[in-house]
């Protein structure tokens, strides 16, 4: 890898930022710190001369020649995996890249591996995590399913981690309500976790997207847990915690993006239930507004503007990576209201992709949705 000017096309770059994945820790800001500085591709030769000041970078580096790995040996492995996946290694720079994971500045993930034929970037105009216990209350399990379902009707992404509890039941609900939805894995996204949500993960890539900032093969260890908390919280425009006991992770995610100047929301459940303690601790120290239902949700997020909105970029993103937009547009350009029926019927779409569609031109002003169905903003 020779240094050069570093785009977000260029292959050298793309194929450091893999390296960087296998031997350094994610979120670590003293990483992105010398990605800043220097780019990758300076930062692996540092590695490899011996100079760079990362931690444990050399450990790692020595483990891997000492089971006779290569550096080339693992970014060609990675594309091979990827190609018999269907999945790619998004960077930053590239026209996928969530603008807003920027907020993260030197923790900002030095890459993601996603799995699913949507746009990433497009998808998280108009996002909101889920979160919560894995020990979740039948009650809690029922909420989180309900109100995904509902938010997934009115055009917004459900993003969660796939675990046990909320996470599943948030999934479940945007999947049966016909929409999309984002799993940000702990795990590489080949490597389904847990092992009994492998259909349903499955489900997720062909309808939405699986994400992960750690390598294809990598397990999902309890650290990985923690540090991707802050790509939902950063994904997205606000958190939703809809069960969590005095010490649960979801509260870390909750934490991230009230750091993030995002809108934390929770759930309230019965006093006596140790499920929803966290949840009403923090409402009782502000740290979230309570919220009882879809509308309240909506109302928070809603007048929310993406920074990205409105530019020519995003509208040659969606002109070139996403026709179902213009497919929908279209139709609506020739007549009033439509129901989210009707308008994925005429515009030959399933009910899935009109969501994202609509979710998507509702991010740019061009539709709204009214009580009669949607329409085309004059």
């Amino acid at each position: 890898m020779e240094s050069s000017t570093v785009t977000p096309e260029n292959d050298d770059e793309r194929h450091a930022r893999m390296v960087l994945c296998h031997v350094v820790a994610a979120g670590d800001p003293r990483v992105g710190s010398a990605l800043r500085q220097s780019g990758a591709i300076r930062t692996v030769h540092q590695i490899l001369n011996g100079t760079s000041p990362l931690p444990h970078s050399k450990t790692t580096l020595a483990r891997l020649i000492e089971n006779g790995t290569s550096l080339s040996d693992l970014v060609a492995r990675d594309h091979q995996t990827a190609q018999r996946l269907e999945a790619r290694f998004c960077i930053p720079g590239d026209r996928e890249w969530p603008r807003q994971l920027e907020d993260l500045g030197d923790r900002q993930p030095i890459g993601l591996w996603l799995q699913g034929e949507a746009n990433l970037r497009l998808l998280a105009l108009r996002s909101v995590a889920m979160v919560g216990a894995r020990a979740a209350t039948s009650y809690g399990e029922l909420v989180a399913r309900t109100i995904a379902g509902e938010l997934t009707a009115r055009g917004w992404l459900v993003v969660s981690g796939g675990a046990f509890g909320i996470d599943a039941a948030a999934h479940r609900g945007a999947l049966g309500a016909g929409g999309a939805t984002v799993c940000v894995l702990a795990g590489g996204v080949d490597v389904p976790y847990p092992r009994s949500h492998e259909a349903m993960l499955g489900r997720i890539a062909r309808e939405g997207l699986l994400i992960s900032e750690t390598p294809l093969g990598g397990a999902a260890q309890r650290q990985r847990f923690l540090t991707r908390n802050r790509v939902i919280a950063a994904l997205t425009r606000a958190t939703i915690v809809v069960e969590a006991a005095l010490r649960s992770g979801s509260r870390t995610t909750a934490r991230e993006a009230g750091e993030l100047l995002r809108p934390v929301m929770a759930i309230p459940g019965p006093i006596t239930s140790p499920m929803s303690a966290g949840c009403h601790e923090l409402v009782r120290d502000a740290r979230a507004v309570l919220v009882t239902g879809t509308d309240e949700i909506v109302e928070l997020v809603g007048g929310f503007e993406e920074s990205t909105a409105r530019t020519p970029e995003l509208d040659a993103d969606i002109k070139e990576t996403d026709p179902r937009a213009r497919r929908v547009l279209g139709v609506l350009s020739g007549q009033g209201a439509a129901p989210l029926e009707v308008l994925a019927r005429s515009a030959g779409l399933s009910p899935t992709d009109a969501l994202v569609a609509l979710g998507i031109l509702e991010a740019r002003g061009a539709v709204r949705r009214t009580d009669c169905g949607w329409i085309k903003e004059a």
